[in-house]
């Protein structure tokens, strides 16, 4: 029996970290909505975990890896479904450490469609999603053979892009996918005027930040292929997040006057999107620059909503698909030649350019039209967004019969049976409806 080394050991750690991720995107989700969506946000990143579990190990990951279904776009499902050939020679790991990204890539686009999304729509759209988007994709890009590896259609052409962990898996393709979403399902009532649209709970916010942070180092370093390369991928991981949040401070105090803490934790989250696809292709000097652009641009770019009419309600688009392009189509420049080609600024000439821009480009028109397909089958069939009253009232009461908080009227007991029952059930009494504000 073959004994675990180190990298077996390691690969099982990063993928927990990888996984971890998700309940830490459900805080930072979850403290950005309004106070009555806090449980229902929450609930999209934690029922992701659930279906994209169970569809991986039945096809999720044979679609992703294994060839045979349609050339240089995705694999067969069958080869390997249930992981049956996987069980058969003993390698799981891969299985397991690629589910954990399927799962927080689809939770992130949970994001730009909170608080006016019917529950059970959300269920359906994910599995649909994952199968057909994030495995194509990911086969894509990772897989030998896919449209993008050396030997596929796009890499033989242009050469092999470089996307190491996911700018363009997991963050282009999430932005994009939450764009036509939030264009599909429309504007929240209230939209841009309502102040209860903003955050209800900022340490939440920042909770979830910390966690994605930490979990984001088994995110980038799991595939490391040696000690070198393992502590390059840290050292970036640290530095570039760090920058990302120094650059939206920035901009904030120059802009309004004051840094703030959801602009602190939202600056960490946009550089370690834009180190993701370069952690293991960069200096640590070029990931602090990369840093510092990437939290600066998402800084921006995240008002970009108000101005033209779309409601990515927790900024998916500005973070995750601005920050991504920028992580992806900078490796055109800063590459080093170190692990893979180098880029313009290394004497590679603008070849690996060529390459990231078209791959970018590509994996956002796929993932806009397979996603728009997606969206209005379920629109059209169950319906995706909940009524106007039930959006009012609330949507965690409405799709959980739940409060994130218990909100009482006047006394700090419970008096009655009325009331005693009411939160037995996690209800607010007929006492107390109403009185929900944002804090």
């Amino acid at each position: 029996m073959n004994q675990l080394s180190a990298t077996d050991v390691w690969t099982v750690v990063a993928a927990a970290l990888v996984l971890l991720m998700t309940p830490g995107l459900a805080f930072f989700y979850g403290g950005m909505t309004r106070v009555t969506a806090a449980l229902n946000m929450m609930m999209m990143s934690f029922v992701s975990i659930g279906l994209v579990g169970v569809v991986w190990v039945l096809w999720g990951s044979s679609m992703s890896a294994e060839p045979g279904w349609i050339p240089g776009i995705v694999g067969s499902p069958w080869r390997d479904f249930g992981l049956g050939e996987s069980m058969a020679s003993g390698d799981l790991m891969a299985a397991g450490f690629s589910g954990t990204f399927a799962i927080i890539t689809v939770a992130l686009v949970s994001g730009a469609i909170a608080d006016r999304t019917k529950f059970g729509s959300w269920c359906l759209f994910v599995p649909v999603w994952i199968t057909f988007v994030y495995a194509p994709l990911a086969f894509m890009v990772w897989t030998d053979g896919g449209l993008f590896a050396a030997d596929g259609w796009i890499g033989s052409a242009l050469g092999e892009t470089i996307d190491f962990a996911g700018g363009l898996v997991v963050h282009v393709n999430a932005g994009v996918a939450g764009l036509v979403l939030c264009l599909v399902l429309g504007v929240r009532r209230g939209f841009g005027k309502d102040a209860d649209h903003r955050p209800h709970n900022l340490p939440f916010v920042m909770l979830g930040a910390a966690l994605l942070w930490f979990g984001w180092f088994g995110f980038n370093a799991g595939a490391a292929a040696d000690a070198a390369e393992a502590g390059l991928i840290w050292i970036n991981t640290l530095v570039c997040p760090a920058a990302g949040m120094l650059g939206w401070l920035l901009v904030e105090r120059l802009r309004d006057g004051h840094p703030t803490s959801l602009g602190s934790a939202s600056g960490i989250v946009a550089g370690l999107v834009a180190i993701t696809p370069a952690c293991a292709n960069v200096d640590p000097g070029w990931s602090i620059v990369l840093g510092l652009v990437s939290g600066a641009a998402c800084c921006l770019a995240v008002g970009l909503k108000f101005r033209f009419g779309y409601d990515d309600s927790l900024d998916v688009v500005g973070l995750h698909l601005v920050a991504g392009v920028i992580g992806t189509v900078a490796l055109g420049f800063i590459a080093t030649d170190d692990h893979g080609r180098a880029g313009l600024f290394y004497g590679g000439g603008a070849g690996l350019l060529v390459a990231q821009v078209v791959a970018t480009i590509l994996t956002a028109v796929f993932t806009a039209v397979m996603t728009f397909v997606i969206a209005i089958a379920v629109k059209k069939t169950i319906g995706f967004r909940v009524t106007p009253e039930d959006e009012e009232r609330g949507i965690d009461a409405v799709s959980h019969a739940e409060s994130a908080y218990a909100f009482l009227s006047g006394a700090s007991a419970y008096p009655g049976d009325r009331d005693r029952a009411a939160v037995a059930e996690h209800r607010v009494p007929d006492g107390g409806q109403g009185k929900h504000t944002a804090s």
